[in-house]
């Protein structure tokens, strides 16, 4: 099995009542799941919560002890649906996946099961990548929840809370039979801390038993337009308030603070951290939580409860809307609410935080500076001095590292085998020029970075072949269009590989396979070549392809050939074959490859047995420093060096330590007919007495040929 090992992270999930766990936040939701009973789990992997579906996926023996079902999903969409369990049988289901883009992908499932109803509770576990160090594009989880009436809990950052909405968003799922959205953010998924754990739960009610008591409740169909008028008018007349009533009767919301105050402070849960950080910047709250101004923290940010906001808005001149994010969803409900019963309460919130980005607590300080200087100004009377970060940066010190530092975009890791298949098309567009490509999510979307920059669009994940589907027409050159073999497994097969097949599409369908989902972290997928015990792999890609009618097809083994990857690309660019020319890519991810191999290779050396290790590099005599192997491998270990000879200013290309030994700046340079200057070099570890004779004779003879030449230079002169 290639994936990695989360043994330790399992030790924590068998933590019983009063023990202290201790970790991140991701991991604190993945028990707090065993312990609210929950009945089935399913999920797609993505940033921030691959790791709740790692743990999960390595936890067997503890989910068979408990009678808990678990699935890697084959998408969002397929988790989505899994949550059918949950319609008809009181089961408690979760379900997780990164929002919003798999929320977008898992749309058309919610909307079914919101319409439905469920019996058992239902929990829908969002990593909400959103702000600083985000993979997507800026959209919020809060729109969904209201489109299709589900509940969206936001919690406070710490663990003991974010336990505690796992429990209650099961609770408030049950008690208003609406399945629950749990957002938590990037910074909510890495947070430190502990909590006190409490004994892990079996079911109340089993799959099992549930698979043998069926129950068929025709009254849970979604079929408009009959069922319409049932289900809207369960969500408008029974569902909505009863969540009302068990969020305000359980308190999930929660007051800081002082009970009365010119002004307060309305936020949602994520965002309490930043809040209390920028009032302490302010003299206005203590490291302890402890608070000068009024909060009223939305832990449930969708559906508002109007009582308790009008409570808290009551006698006050001002309140600020703190929701990170675009549109002002949250301030305009507030807004709403408050005219609707007559309180004139001002609602200050985007007019002084921004209209989107990542809410800071340097971005909260300004905000709340400004807000509190129009409404409240005596609160800032003790303030202490402000840090101040643009000071910092316009230092002569910090601005002096520009000149030394380089900069470091994203780009492919060390040895990365998807490297090599843009090397080539880089080669075929010098020969045929530029072309069309469709880009795709994944690793393989680092190529519209330099030095490739290849690319023209990405419409999502397994649509690259797909978003290129309008050029098939009569043309000169073909589009190309590539996917990884995750997104060829989630999506597409058939919504790219097949559209293209049914439509004899005549492009090019370049399908990188690096044997995992390498992206998210390394998990199986389909056509993963480990043997893998709990799941079915090594299903081929060309396989799957030829089964639903492509014709043109051809599989490279090894993505390193840069020669043979360019020969292929320009036979699918020319081929008078009617339909699309699939190429399957394959060759294993680096990072998982070194992450597997490392370990085995040094417990071999340290056994004493003769061990090689491949190396390359650069001879510095023959380089002529064009840099040209740079432009067209941009490897991280590729970089430049200085030389100590007075006859030549221009550095020459040279690699350093982190080298793995893919050979593809060789490989680059020999296909593109560049210049010699690579070598490879065979590091051997525990040599034998053949080695040492060998490496003797080799020092000797290239000892005397440099000896030679040396002679030869000074005659010269």
């Amino acid at each position: 099995m290639a994936e990695r090992s989360f043994a330790r992270e399992v030790e924590d999930l068998k933590l019983g009542a009063g023990e202290v766990f201790r970790g991140e936040g991701i991991l604190a939701i993945t028990k707090a799941l065993l312990q609210s009973g929950v009945a089935y789990v399913g999920g797609y992997q993505g940033s921030p919560i691959s790791h709740l579906m790692d743990v999960l996926a390595d936890a067997k023996p503890v989910l068979d002890e408990l009678g808990v079902h678990f699935e890697s999903s084959a998408s969002e969409a397929t988790a989505a649906a899994m949550l059918a369990a949950s319609v008809n049988y009181p089961l408690r289901g979760a379900v997780t996946w990164k929002s919003t883009a798999g929320t977008n992908v898992a749309s058309d499932a919610l909307t079914n099961l919101a319409s439905s109803g469920v019996k058992g509770g239902a929990l829908i576990i969002l990593g909400e990548d959103y702000g600083e160090g985000s993979s997507i594009p800026q959209e919020r989880s809060h729109a969904f929840a209201m489109k299709s009436q589900m509940w969206l809990i936001d919690p406070r950052p710490n663990l003991e809370s974010i336990v505690k909405s796992v429990e209650d968003g099961f609770a408030l799922s049950e008690a208003s039979n609406t399945p629950v959205m749990l957002t938590v953010r990037i910074r909510a998924c890495h947070v430190h801390g502990q909590f006190i754990a409490k004994d892990n739960k079996r079911p109340a009610y089993s799959m099992k038993e549930a698979l043998e008591n069926p129950i068929r409740d025709l009254s849970r169909i979604v079929l408009p337009p009959m069922s319409i008028t049932v289900h809207d008018k369960e969500k408008l007349t029974q569902r909505w308030p009863a969540a009302v009533n068990f969020i305000r009767d359980q308190k999930l919301n929660e007051f800081f603070g002082p009970d009365e105050g010119p002004v307060g402070i309305v936020l949602q849960g994520g965002m309490y951290n930043s809040v209390i950080r920028g009032l302490q910047l302010l003299g206005l709250a203590d490291s302890y939580g402890g608070t000068s101004i009024p909060l009223y923290v939305l832990n449930v940010t969708y559906p508002l409860v109007d009582d308790e906001l009008a409570r808290f808005c009551q006698g006050k001149s001002a309140v600020l809307m703190v929701e990170e994010g675009h549109p002002d969803y949250i301030e305009q409900a507030v807004n709403t609410s408050l005219r609707r019963r007559d309180i004139q309460t001002r609602v200050a919130g985007k007019d002084r935080l921004p209209m989107g980005g990542d809410y800071t607590a340097a971005v909260m300080m300004k905000g709340i500076e400004s807000f509190l200087t129009e409404f409240a100004p005596p609160l800032l009377g003790n303030r202490p001095p402000i840090p101040s970060a643009d000071l910092v940066l316009a230092s002569p010190e910090v601005k002096s590292l520009a000149d030394v530092v380089p900069a470091r975009p994203a780009g492919f890791c060390t040895g990365c085998p998807e490297r090599p298949i843009f090397a080539a098309m880089k080669l075929v567009e010098k020969e045929m020029g530029t072309h069309h490509i469709s880009a795709d999510i994944g690793c393989h979307l680092f190529s519209t970075l330099p030095p490739f920059n290849i690319g023209g669009s990405t419409m999502g994940y397994g649509l690259g072949p797909a978003s290129a589907s309008a050029f098939n027409v009569d043309a000169d050159k073909r589009p190309i269009s590539v996917m990884g073999d995750g997104g060829f497994w989630h999506n597409g097969l058939s919504s790219s590989v097949g559209n293209a097949v049914f439509n004899k599409h005549n492009g090019v369908i370049m399908i990188v396979d690096n044997h995992y989902a390498a992206a998210t972290g390394g998990q199986d997928i389909l056509s993963s070549r480990a043997n893998n015990p709990l799941r079915s792999t090594n299903n081929s890609i060309t396989k799957a392809v030829k089964g639903i009618g492509a014709k043109w097809v051809r599989q490279i083994d090894r993505t390193y050939d840069v020669g043979k990857m360019r020969d292929t690309l320009r036979a699918a660019l020319t081929s008078t074959e009617e339909g699309p020319k699939v190429i399957v890519a394959s060759s294993e991810c680096m990072l998982n490859k070194q992450r597997r191999e490392k370990p085995l290779f040094s417990k071999s050396v340290k056994d004493g047995k003769r061990m090689v290790r491949e190396r390359f590099g650069v001879d510095e005599d023959t380089c002529t420093g064009d840099h040209a192997c740079i432009r067209l491998s941009g490897c991280p270990s590729l970089s430049l060096k200085h030389l100590d000879d007075p006859l030549r200013d221009d550095p020459v290309a040279a690699i350093d330590n982190s080298c793995v030994g893919c050979g593809n700046c060789g490989e680059v340079s020999e296909a593109a007919v560049l210049c010699p200057s690579f070598y490879r070099a065979d590091i051997i570890y525990n040599p034998s007495r053949t080695d040492r004779i060998v490496a003797r004779v080799r020092s000797a003879v290239i000892g005397f040929f440099q000896q030679r030449r040396r002679v030869r230079r000074v005659s010269f002169v």
